[in-house]
């Protein structure tokens, strides 16, 4: 009996390994075939079977490319990149994607800003977190040079180093944190529609005040607020965004997908 169930269970479990492992195969042979819109399926599928992952969203990202929508692809690339700040592969299709879009807003983040981002991307959470672990070995043992040693250079040595690797431990420790919390980070969207119109105003009733401004889909916006409006026939619910870390506008809720 007891052998029974052991088998039986065993049988569950290769099943359902078996079903996620054939959802993400057929959607690499459909993709292969070019027939996307089963692709689309096999990966939607496997996505829900075997949860995210960094490489099922770039193979959805991929798809929608081929299909033709822009945001949707742009939204599953920085997905990707949320759940793995280091593939590679997501980063170099979505801004290949990004730099084909007409009359997107240009980035005006600083010099520094970029850099760090650039930093930021080369590793996983993980990986920061085992960098800033091993500075803090580092800082310890400086710090044990300076203490336990007479020699006035190997003291002055310790002295340094350790001011040196706990400055680089405070900003990988940093870089971890952050890379970390991205992961669970929602107050970034992608323009989904086509065309959206920016608004100074939430509202669709105009007036001589407001400006208008469209914004291609596949543009990426930051979420500051968000409004409902159920006495507007038009939009139901607004979100004030923020283009290129400076300017605000009211977007329709519609037209976009949070990351």
């Amino acid at each position: 009996m007891k052998r029974t169930i052991i088998i039986a269970f065993a049988a569950l479990i290769c099943s359902i390994v078996g079903h996620a492992a054939s959802a993400g195969s057929a959607g690499d042979s459909a993709y292969a075939r070019q027939n996307y819109p089963q692709a689309l399926d096999s990966y939607r599928k496997a996505l829900d079977t075997e949860g995210a992952s960094s490489n099922l969203y770039y193979n959805i990202g991929n798809t929608y490319y081929r299909l033709g929508n822009i945001g949707q692809a742009i939204i599953f690339y920085e997905r990707a990149l949320k759940v793995d700040p280091a593939n590679e592969d997501a980063r170099i299709n979505r801004d290949f994607v990004k730099s084909n879009i007409v009359g997107a807003p240009e980035d005006d983040s600083s010099f520094l800003t970029n850099i760090h981002e650039g930093i930021k991307s080369r590793f996983s959470p993980d990986t920061w977190a085992w960098l800033a672990f091993a500075m803090f070995v580092i800082t310890c043992g400086c710090v044990a040079l300076y203490l336990f040693t007479d020699r006035i250079m190997i003291r002055k040595t310790g002295f340094f180093g350790a001011l040196v690797s706990l400055a680089v431990f405070i900003y990988i420790l940093a870089i971890a944190c952050q890379t970390a919390n991205a992961m669970n980070d929602d107050s970034y969207a992608v323009i989904t529609a086509p065309v959206s119109n920016l608004r100074s105003q939430p509202s669709t009733a105009g007036g001589k005040t407001d400006k208008v401004v469209p914004i291609p889909g596949g543009a990426r916006v930051e979420i500051i607020d968000s409004l409902a409006t159920p006495d507007d026939p038009n939009v139901s619910m607004w979100y004030e965004v923020k283009i290129n870390n400076s300017s605000r506008a009211w977007l329709n809720a519609a037209d976009a997908e949070r990351i």
